[in-house]
């Protein structure tokens, strides 16, 4: 090769450093998309959440009915004059009311 061959050869690469090496270059520009891509995955996971939370506060702050059923399920609250009798998942199904099939509840079939 000629020194002028091997000269452009060399300014090429010089040149071509700071594009793919660079601050602003090609891989630095690639891991910031792999950055961006985790964070907004984490944003839309945040937002749902929030979402979830604000229907939950709009529910308490519309009805009794909500605050009822938070107080029973997450700290065990009764009425005056009710009875609390816990079921696990196979005594449950047991126990729920079977419908005939004229449509009318009954103990059994």
């Amino acid at each position: 090769m000629n020194r002028l061959t091997l000269g452009l050869l060399l300014l090429v690469l010089l040149l071509q450093y700071p594009l793919w090496f660079g601050d602003g270059g090609w891989l630095k520009v690639w891991e910031y998309d792999q950055r961006l891509e985790l964070i907004q995955e984490e944003n839309q996971k945040i937002r749902r959440r929030n979402a979830a939370l604000e229907a939950e506060v709009r529910d308490l702050k519309g009805g009794y009915e909500a605050i009822e059923e938070s107080a029973r399920s997450e700290l065990g609250m009764i009425k005056p004059g009710e009875i609390f009798i816990p079921f696990t998942g196979e005594e449950a199904a047991a126990e729920a009311p079977r419908r005939d099939t004229n449509g009318k509840a009954g103990k059994g079939n």
